[in-house]
């Protein structure tokens, strides 16, 4: 849209496009996924105790160097954008990779803001895995259960925090404590305590966290909130992803079935079924592209992006996850088939940062809406 298009007061979107650059990775990202992480070897993984697939994560970060595409190459990083993590998570998403990716961008947006070089530079080469010790429900702003205990040879936290992402093999655990400041606690460290919980959602684990008068170091200058929404606008993207494969998946199925004699591609109602599907996915890429973009310029709209999008492509990765699994017919409601992990993912993905009600009723507070 040009300058002139733009109603007075209304931000430009940029080019939303992809650039060769983010095709090039989202290549690279997909065929390494494709070749070590195929979904029945995904499903397999759901059965063992090994919740994170840490071969995969290992080469991600190693070959590819997707825990450092947001953090600036004089930090450690690649140098690249938050436009570029958001690529990787949309073909994460797509695969429902049990790797620890939308946990570490998120302490990679909290750890850009403080003066942690040594702890960024590490996590950016994927040496070690930092996570936020924020609930799943708590990304709805509910007040964080840990205290600080200051004493003469150092801070100790104690408090428990309940379904945690991507903790199940974190190094490093970033405990909100006070306005602007966190605790950065060894996860192994003496007074830690981490225990795996019922999640719905088999490839991505949650952690409950029992502090106990844990050593930490007290760091300043950690926008919490910014952070989570830099991680509301990836995880819109991998929910585009994961909507994308289930579309992509019902058509070939539809298109390969016959019934009566017939495709069952060539039937109209489930066109039309399809059509509006591919219409909300379409919307849903302008809004998952467009708070990714805020997020890399750093631009004063991130909240308000970071609120659609979630409110968005939450429940479209979940309508594209359920359509899914119904047009497969008998076969995508067994075990054997890849549509209930989607189902999973996609119900779980519409939690894990605040629901939707929870980001449309931000974003109602943020464009000065009445209740």
């Amino acid at each position: 849209m040009s300058a002139a298009a733009t109603a007075p007061g209304t931000p430009e979107t940029g080019d939303l496009l992809y650039t060769d650059v983010e095709d090039d990775l989202r290549a690279s990202v997909r065929a390494l996924v494709d070749k070590q992480a195929p979904w029945d070897a995904v499903l397999r993984r759901t059965d063992t105790d090994d919740a994170v697939d840490t071969d995969l994560w290992k080469r991600l970060t190693q070959e590819i160097g997707v825990a450092g595409l947001a953090v600036p190459e004089e930090r450690g990083g690649a140098g690249a954008s938050w436009r570029e993590v958001a690529v990787v998570a949309e073909e994460l998403g797509r695969a429902v990779a049990p790797v620890p990716f939308l946990g570490g961008a998120v302490a990679s947006a909290l750890l850009l803001g403080t003066g942690e070089d040594e702890l960024l530079a590490a996590v950016a080469a994927g040496e070690r895995t930092a996570v936020l010790v924020v609930g799943a429900t708590r990304g709805a702003g509910r007040p964080v259960p840990v205290t600080v205990e200051r004493r003469g040879a150092g801070d100790l936290v104690a408090g428990t925090v309940t379904a945690v992402v991507d903790a199940v093999t974190a190094d490093v655990l970033l405990v909100p404590v006070s306005a602007g400041e966190i605790a950065v606690v060894g996860a192994d460290g003496e007074g830690v305590t981490r225990t795996t919980s019922e999640s719905l959602d088999m490839t991505r684990r949650l952690t409950d966290i029992v502090f106990d008068g844990a050593p930490a170091r007290i760091v300043s200058g950690a926008d919490v909130d910014h952070a989570l929404q830099v991680g509301a606008a990836v995880l819109a993207s991998e929910q585009l992803g994961l909507a994308e494969r289930c579309l992509a998946d019902t058509v070939a199925y539809l298109r390969d079935r016959h019934q009566f004699g017939r495709q069952l591609a060539s039937y109209q109602a489930l066109k039309h079924r399809l059509a509006d599907l591919w219409v909300a996915i379409t919307q849903a890429r302008a809004v998952a592209r467009y708070a990714a973009r805020c997020a890399a310029d750093g631009s004063p709209d991130l909240p308000v992006a970071a609120a659609v999008a979630q409110a968005h492509c939450s429940e479209v990765a979940l309508l594209a996850a359920e359509d899914g699994l119904q047009l497969h017919g008998g076969i995508g409601f067994t075990w054997e088939h890849p549509a209930h992990l989607f189902l999973k993912r996609a119900r779980a993905d519409a939690l894990v940062l605040g629901s939707a009600d929870h980001h449309r009723s931000v974003l109602a507070d943020l464009v000065d809406l009445p209740a």
